[in-house]
Order: structure tokens, then sequence, then C-alpha cells
């Protein structure tokens, strides 16, 4: 492995290091093993797709290159019968692995099974200014990405400030084309989720014209309920929470159920942990 493709998330495992940076090391995060050679056409193929991959969990797996020329004792240790073949870690056992070069997408795929991805933590990025409105959040990252087009992270933040700014369909378009690795992203569940709730607000009614139903009929559940999502998403997270729970208390089986559903979904998107606990202690008082 030349210096240039040597990284903090890939180094060259040895005989010498393998327990420390390899097995122990294993305990910690995950550790991926790729066993090439140089003379090996696929392994030369596979290689820079695997360290690209890698990078993109931000240290939640480490890749650990090992010549199997040059350390035939672990070729042997992992039983390598061709090359190249790939080996996860993590707590000193292997958990799985492939033989073969695969593509970039099935690479990422591989690893999502099993490691989490660690958020980008870039300390040099400017923090967002306060008071910051989505709008100008939009134009800000914008800006930003035109500087530095690949960096996933801001396309990310792009998406969220889109729904912010109720541009849900803009939201969806930059969600949809984020690398896999984002998936587990604990923002791109909750932007999810909103989504999800922004689409059953298709055709809906203004919020005023909501509060007039529900003021001159107060069962008027259906009202209730789309308020709630319109609460929801325009950031006054406890008022819409509140139209949901109203719905409970008078009928918990209206609609299937759906306003124990709304609430169950609205705590998933919701990264006010003291407020979602609280909810969640009034829904539970209200079904046990």
């Amino acid at each position: 492995m030349s210096d240039a493709t040597t990284t903090s998330h890939v180094f060259d495992a040895t005989a010498e290091n393998f327990q420390s940076e390899v097995l122990d090391a294993s305990f910690k995060h995950a550790v991926l093993v790729d066993l090439w050679a140089e003379w090996c056409g696929p392994c030369k193929t596979l290689g820079p797709l695997i360290e690209k991959v890698v990078a993109e969990f931000n240290g939640a797996v480490k890749l650990a290159k090992i010549d199997c020329d040059k350390e035939p004792e672990l070729a042997a240790a992992f039983g390598v019968r061709s090359i190249p073949t790939v080996v996860l870690l993590r707590g000193g056992q292997p958990v799985d692995g492939f033989n073969g070069a695969l593509p970039e997408g099935q690479i990422r795929e591989f690893l999502l099974r099993h490691v989490q991805p660690n958020p980008a933590d870039d300390a040099t990025a400017a923090p967002a200014p306060r008071d910051e409105t989505p709008e100008q959040a939009i134009a800000r990252i914008q800006q930003e990405i035109a500087a530095d087009p690949d960096k996933s992270e801001l396309k990310l933040e792009l998406a969220v400030a889109q729904m912010q700014a109720g541009n849900a369909a803009a939201a969806e378009a930059e969600l949809d084309a984020l690398p896999a690795n984002f998936a587990s992203d604990d923002r791109a569940r909750r932007l999810r989720g909103q989504l999800e709730f922004a689409r059953s607000l298709k055709d809906a009614p203004p919020a005023d014209a909501l509060r007039a139903r529900i003021a001159s009929d107060g069962n008027d559940f259906a009202a209730r309920d789309l308020l709630g999502v319109r609460l929801l998403i325009d950031g006054d997270a406890a008022a819409g929470l509140e139209q949901f729970l109203a719905i409970l208390k008078a009928d918990r089986e209206w609609n299937e159920g759906q306003a124990k559903k709304r609430l169950i979904a609205a705590f998933s998107v919701l990264d006010d942990e003291e407020l979602v606990g609280a909810y969640r202690r009034k829904m539970s008082s209200l079904l046990f």
C-alpha cells in the first residue's frame, strides 16, 4: 500500500502489529481485513474501492491490509485459498467476509449490515450562523456545496434545511441522492419520518380551517389529526402531540388506532428527548 493511500482508517497489518492493531482493536471498533498481493489484478481493483467506502464510515471501521506474499503466516491463519479475500472482525472474531472483487455499492451494503457509521466531524467547518432562517441556511449550504461538491454531509444538511423551509419534495430529492451509509444517520432517519408526515398533508386544509372545524366539533378527529401533523411539521411539536393525545383520550380506536401510531411516529422524528419522554408517559397513562 502506498503512502498516498495511508489514512487514519487504513493501515498495513503485519505479524508484529496484528495482535494490537487488528485483534485487540476489533474489541473497540470493527476491523475489515483485506488480504491481497501485488500481482493480483482483482486486488488492485478492489483495494481503492474498499478504502473509499471505509472512509465514509468516519472511523467506525478500520481497514487492515495484509500483503499475503509478505505475511504468509497471517494469510494461512485466515485460511486464504484465493485473493482478494476480505474478512470483517469484531470482538477478536471473524463475523463475515467475501472473496473476489465486489462493486462499490455491494461493499457499502456489506459493511452496513454490521457497522453503524459515525457522523462526520469536521472541526474546521464554520458553525451555522445563529438565528439563521431555513432559507438563509439553504443559500449558505448551497454555496458550501459549490466549494466542496463531494462532501455528502453538506447535502444532508441541505436536505434538512429544505424540509425546515417547507420544501418537502426538494428535501426528499436531496435525501434520496445521499450515499447509502447515511441511511442510518439519525438526522436522515428523522427526515424520512418528517417526509412521511408531510405526505399525509397532501390536499389537506390550512391550519386555520382545521382549527375552525375543531371549534365547531371537538370530535372532528380527522381535523385534529391533520392539525397535529401540521403543527409538528411547522415546529410546534408539543401542540401537535397534544392533538394526537386528545384523539387518543377520546377514542383510542379511531381510524384503527391512528392517534397512537401518530404519536409513536412523532417520537421517532423529534430530537428533544425531554419532550419525547414527557409525551411517552402521557401516552402510556392513557393506554395502560
